[in-house]
């Protein structure tokens, strides 16, 4: 039974609360003009729920600050609404089509490119706007940004993505291949009006599901029924592949962009698990636009610590002082120089504005191409320098290859050790892949940007899904991971075609999607290589029949992939050797 005592704590402490709770209220009666069940409708018929928080004694219009998003969470847009009032602006968070008011059906990705325009349209014709609306936000709410400049509205005068989504381009999937990374997503967004956070946090019933899968050798599309509930979404974003017209549809898409004539900036990662679809926009930007007024900042983040302006240690590295930001305040700083005249935020010094580890200092560049002075082309040779095989600076005079032979039946065994957790690792499996290693630096130098490169192969299928993954050897011979690629080979070319191989020919592999980084490397440094098939539980298992890879099974492995990896491919690592 409670004591008298501890029934007497409790009833204070809830008497406390209740007055705290009074006072919380009472202070938003007096701050704020709050609206927390604004229903926006659709020319299509559809209806939108919203937050709208402005501060008290306004009395002319404003500017807005719209975040739009999916996670629905009345607490959490309040918050985020509230804030934008505090900064000098009309608050608003809109809720994805079918979440927390909305009567519709939650479809993720299928709409916003049209209703975060009519969520525009209709803040415009409110007698507290002044008729300029700026966006910001991150992950999902810094697609539903992008979504919005498929189809720019007048009024939309700026947008802030931070680590931004693009579906079909970073998860589901990622260059082609289905990741199992954010599996459980579709029902954790979809399953009711807000999100099913027990569902998201069951992380023993994903790695379970992921595990049983991998070891039964079942088809990709009948994973949902190893786990025992159907995935719709899932099977529905399995029927497109191809980067097609379903994927294209969602966000800008080629010449599109020549269009997005207003000022952006992107904020984003080293270790963002998201950041090939934030730079993939900022890239393709700038190709269609040269003129885009496009700034992006990024340095040691995570998707979530790029949200919030980094952490002091991340997966075991510890972050230079000077990348901890405050990304909230330099969101406002950048809306107020856009949309009210303002001192632009004091880290923009040019467009591209990256962290260097490793010296505590930012650098600023007009382009990705100038974060670098040279271009470090290094060729796949086959002599050994120890164990390793060589990365050589020096085209071989005639082309040799080098074997690999996996057996894509074996579940005993997993391919592709490609995840940056932690950063720094004091040992690597060295069965796990082809190794090439690079000769030490005779100086300090810094690799700046996004390797690349071209794989010369020839193998006995139809198709491979590669990976390679980029370290520094330290001269302790601790290693650092950089950067990391994986992609489907058939799809190397072009994204929206799938081109098979041909076996027994040697096919040329281009590869450039891989994560941007700024890192010093110390005299006595090496570059390493890692070269592999991808083949583990967290991703599609490409068989090489040629079919759809989501339809093949284990019985389709039949015998061992085997390769013949030629010394004239190669990658291209940007450097900059004047520091």
């Amino acid at each position: 039974m409670m004591s008298r005592k501890i029934f007497g704590m409790a009833l204070l402490c809830l008497m406390v609360s209740q007055v705290c709770r009074s006072q919380e209220i009472n202070k938003d009666q007096d701050s704020y003009l709050i609206e927390d069940s604004v229903l926006i409708g659709i020319n299509n018929g559809g209806t939108l729920s919203a937050v709208v928080v402005r501060k008290k004694g306004i009395t002319v219009p404003q500017p807005a600050a719209l975040m739009f998003f999916i996670y629905s969470n009345l607490e959490r847009s309040l918050a985020e609404a509230k804030s934008a009032a505090d900064h000098g602006y009309v608050g608003i968070v809109a809720d994805t089509r079918g979440k927390r008011l909305s009567p519709d059906v939650v479809e993720p990705y299928e709409h916003e490119a049209k209703d975060v325009n009519a969520v525009i349209d209709w803040i415009v014709k409110q007698p507290w706007s002044n008729g300029q609306v700026g966006m910001y936000g991150g992950s999902y709410s810094g697609f539903a940004q992008w979504a919005a400049t498929k189809y720019l509205h007048p009024a939309l005068k700026t947008i802030v993505p931070y680590v931004a989504a693009i579906p079909g381009l970073g998860l589901p999937m990622e260059n082609n291949i289905f990741l199992n990374a954010n599996y459980q997503w579709a029902f954790y967004v979809t399953n009711n009006k807000y999100t099913d956070n027990a569902v998201n946090n069951d992380h023993r019933r994903w790695r379970n599901m992921r595990d049983s899968w991998y070891q039964s050798g079942k088809a990709y599309n009948r994973i949902d029924s190893i786990d025992g509930t159907s995935n719709p979404w899932l099977q529905r974003w399995l029927l497109h592949p191809d980067y097609d017209s379903y994927w294209q549809g969602m966000v800008p898409y080629q010449s599109d962009f020549a269009r997005i004539n207003i000022p952006v900036l992107s904020i984003t990662g080293y270790y963002d698990d998201g950041q090939i679809s934030a730079l993939h926009y900022l890239r393709e930007h700038y190709k269609y636009n040269p003129m885009a007024n496009h700034y992006l900042i990024i340095g040691p983040y995570d998707h979530f610590g790029a949200q919030q302006g980094g952490a002091a240690v991340l997966r075991g590295y510890q972050v230079d002082s000077v990348a901890l930001i405050n990304t909230r305040e330099i969101t406002f700083q950048w809306l107020d120089y856009v949309m009210k005249g303002g001192k632009k935020p004091e880290l923009l010094k040019d467009r591209i504005n990256y962290e260097v580890m490793g010296t505590n200092r930012w650098e600023h560049v007009g382009s990705i191409e100038k974060m670098a002075d040279t271009v470090l082309t290094l060729y796949l040779d086959k002599t050994k320098l120890h164990s390793d095989f060589s990365l050589s600076d020096k085209r071989p005079v005639k082309s040799g290859s080098i074997e690999q032979t996996i057996d894509l039946a074996d579940r005993n065994t997993s391919n592709n050790d490609y995840y940056p957790d932690p950063i720094g690792k004091k040992e690597l499996n060295r069965d796990n892949g082809l190794f090439f290693i690079s000769k030490p630096f005779d100086r300090p130098v810094s690799i700046n940007g996004m390797f690349s490169g071209v794989l010369k192969a020839s193998i006995n299928k139809k198709d491979m899904d590669i990976g390679l993954v980029l370290y520094e050897v330290l001269p302790n011979g601790e290693y650092f991971q950089l950067s990391y690629f994986m992609g489907r080979a058939s799809y190397a070319e072009d994204m929206s075609k799938r081109k098979l191989l041909r076996p027994g020919k040697i096919e040329v592999i281009p590869f450039e999607r891989s994560r941007m980084v700024s890192k010093l490397l110390n005299k006595g440094s090496r570059l390493l290589v890692v070269l592999n098939v991808d083949k583990n539980s967290f991703a599609q298992v490409n068989y090489g029949t040629g079919k759809d890879v989501s339809l093949e099974t284990i019985e389709d492995a039949a015998e061992p992939l085997k390769i013949r990896w030629y010394t004239d491919s190669f990658i291209q690592v940007p450097m900059r050797m004047k520091l």
